[in-house]
């Protein structure tokens, strides 16, 4: 039992120390296959969703009317489920409730349909007589109870807006990118930023979230974050590739996992950091504040986030290696490192090593063929001593003296 704790901590820890040493120990690249086939999987269920199933517009986009009234004081207290049977009762249709507030400055916020004069009379007539809550002088009054009817063009226009932004925040990215980066990482970004926005919107759409102008403002944001990690990640991989093509150490798949490893640790790091003040926004906006628009913009920077970080390691990477495996000057570099190392390991296998080495952990050559470059390097670099010019070996091989003095 000792020995199998022992062993369960020493892999732990192996982990979390290649997890921030870096080295390229995790075949992030090498597994693509799988990564797009989880996110094709996910973004599928998604679309669906949205197709078949569809948004819970909020008020601001459907239109309607909004009654509300403070809970403080009320003859019996107030639930979202007793507020939600008299309107049924009277209207007729499932409405939303919320609470928003708290303390004294509570109060509940009712959202349905559009009622006609007659309907709104009947609703508050309906809700004073239940919970009678108090008005202006501290007595139960119905003037307490108001109303007011929202426009869905008002969640129209936003959806508009946010249309036009995030067209123009996608030129801009992808022209920013294709300058400042190349082609590859233009296009590879924007399939990352798709997908957290399928994501997002598909989530929202299976849970049931209602969809408001802050759920709208907050999935703007969101791009701005993952984009910002996904930049991180492909100039690791820039300044790991720079010159790759004139070398064979290593293939562009390879220099790019370890891009990946190298900035693994600082992306979780960025994360959690980022996903902290969300959580305490969503807390303090549902727990304290009561669901509203904190709540709202709280949830899809939330879904976001973690969307965008996990998009910006597993997918962006991987598709800018398939993109960049299509050049054939790629290929080509690929081919000349296999062809490397399998001279390689032919030649320790005839020189009796017992067969190749295994690779580094970064995906580079063999540890021998490494060992070998730098002691050639290192004899190369070994200057003459000063003042005393190399010695000359005669030109048939032989070093020893010939007997003769100068006089």
């Amino acid at each position: 039992m000792a020995a199998s704790t022992h062993g369960s901590t020493g892999a732990r820890e192996g982990v979390l120390t290649r997890l921030y040493t870096g080295t390229g120990a995790f075949d992030i690249v090498g597994r693509r296959r799988t990564w797009y086939v989880v996110f094709g999987l996910l973004m599928l269920v998604c679309v669906l969703s949205i197709v078949f199933r569809g948004f819970n517009l909020g008020i601001d986009f459907t239109g309607g009317t909004q009654v509300q009234f403070p809970t403080a004081g009320t003859s019996v207290p107030v639930e979202v489920e007793a507020v939600r049977g008299v309107y049924e009762r009277v209207i007729g249709d499932e409405p939303v409730v919320q609470l928003a507030g708290s303390g004294a400055s509570e109060s509940v916020l009712i959202r349905g349909e559009a009622l006609d004069p007659a309907q709104l009379v009947a609703l508050k007539q309906a809700l004073f007589d239940t919970f009678q809550p108090l008005g202006a002088a501290g007595a139960p009054a119905p003037a307490a109870i108001s109303d007011s009817a929202v426009s869905g063009s008002w969640g129209g226009q936003i959806t508009r807006q946010a249309i036009i932004a995030l067209a123009v925040f996608l030129v801009l990215v992808t022209a920013f990118l294709a300058l400042y980066f190349e082609r590859s990482m233009a296009v590879a970004a924007l399939v990352a930023l798709v997908h957290d926005v399928v994501v997002t919107a598909g989530i929202y759409s299976l849970v049931g979230f209602e969809v408001s102008p802050a759920t709208v403002i907050g999935l703007l944001t969101i791009l701005g974050f993952s984009l910002y990690d996904t930049v991180v990640v492909f100039d690791k991989v820039s300044e790991n590739t720079r010159g790759l093509l004139g070398l064979s150490r290593r293939t562009y798949a390879e220099a790019a996992n370890l891009a990946l490893n190298q900035t693994l640790m600082r992306s979780i790091n960025t994360s959690l950091i980022a996903v902290l003040p969300v959580l305490g926004l969503l807390v303090i906006g549902v727990g304290l504040l009561g669901v509203g628009t904190l709540a709202d913009l709280a949830l899809v920077q939330m879904v976001g986030i973690i969307a965008g970080v996990v998009s910006s390691l597993l997918l962006a990477t991987p598709v800018l290696v398939d993109l960049k495996n299509r050049d054939p000057k790629v290929r080509e570099q690929a081919e000349r490192v296999r062809t490397r190392r399998l001279h390689a390991a032919n030649a320790m296998a005839g020189a009796g090593a017992g067969g190749p080495e295994p690779d580094v952990a970064d995906g580079g050559p063999p540890a021998g063929e490494l060992r070998r470059e730098k002691a050639m390097t290192a004899a190369s670099a070994v200057p003459a001593r000063p003042g005393k010019a190399a010695p000359r070996r005669p030109a048939g091989g032989s070093s020893r003296p010939t007997g003769k003095r100068r006089r």
